[in-house]
C-alpha cells in the first residue's frame, strides 16, 4: 500500500477535525446576586372571635359570682425584641360590670396577671423576644356588683389585643 502526500494531508485534516470537535468541552457560568430581606414580623391571633360570659349566681350576703372563661387561646410570632401585648376595651361596660383578662406568657416573657380592662391600653405581657408560640392561655373574668342592672341579652364590647414594641 502506497501512501501519498495527498492521503497524508487528508488523514491529518481528519485527525485534527476529530480531536478538535470531540476534544475538551467548554463550560459557561452565570452569577446572580440574591438579596434576602427579613422584615420585622410581629403578629398575634386569637382562637375565637367571640364568647359570652353569664353572671347568674350569688351566695347570699355576697356580690354576684364571677363568670370565668378559659376556653380561648392566642398565638404569637415575632422576630423582634422587647415586644409587649397590650389590651383595651372599645367602650366601657355599664356601671357595676367589669372584665378582667389574664394572658399566659410565652417563653421568656412576663404576664401581668389578671388585669381589669379599660378603654386605655394596658400592658398584659412584656419581655417577648424572637419566638413563635401557639395555644397560649387566655382567661376572661366578668364581674358585677349588685349595682349592675340585668341587661337581657348582654352588653358586648370589643377587646383589642395589640402586639407592639
Amino acid at each position: 500500500m502506497v501512501i501519498t502526500v495527498k492521503t497524508l494531508k487528508i488523514l491529518a485534516i481528519a485527525i485534527l477535525f476529530f480531536f478538535g470537535v470531540t476534544g475538551t468541552a467548554s463550560s459557561q457560568t452565570a452569577n446572580q446576586v440574591v438579596t434576602i430581606v427579613v422584615a420585622n414580623i410581629t403578629v398575634i391571633s386569637v382562637s375565637s372571635g367571640s364568647l359570652t360570659l353569664t353572671i347568674n349566681t350569688a351566695t347570699p350576703g355576697n356580690p354576684p359570682s364571677d363568670a370565668v372563661d378559659s376556653a380561648t387561646s392566642y398565638s404569637v410570632t415575632t422576630n423582634g425584641s422587647a415586644i409587649k401585648i397590650t389590651a383595651s376595651l372599645g367602650s366601657a361596660y355599664a356601671s357595676g360590670i367589669s372584665l378582667a383578662l389574664n394572658l399566659g406568657a410565652p417563653s421568656g416573657a412576663t404576664s401581668a396577671g389578671s388585669t381589669v380592662l379599660t378603654t386605655t391600653a394596658q400592658d398584659l405581657v412584656t419581655g417577648i423576644s424572637s419566638l413563635n408560640e401557639s395555644t397560649l392561655g387566655i382567661t376572661y373574668t366578668a364581674s358585677a356588683t349588685t349595682a349592675a342592672t340585668p341587661n337581657g341579652g348582654g352588653a358586648a364590647q370589643t377587646v383589642t389585643l395589640t402586639i407592639t414594641s
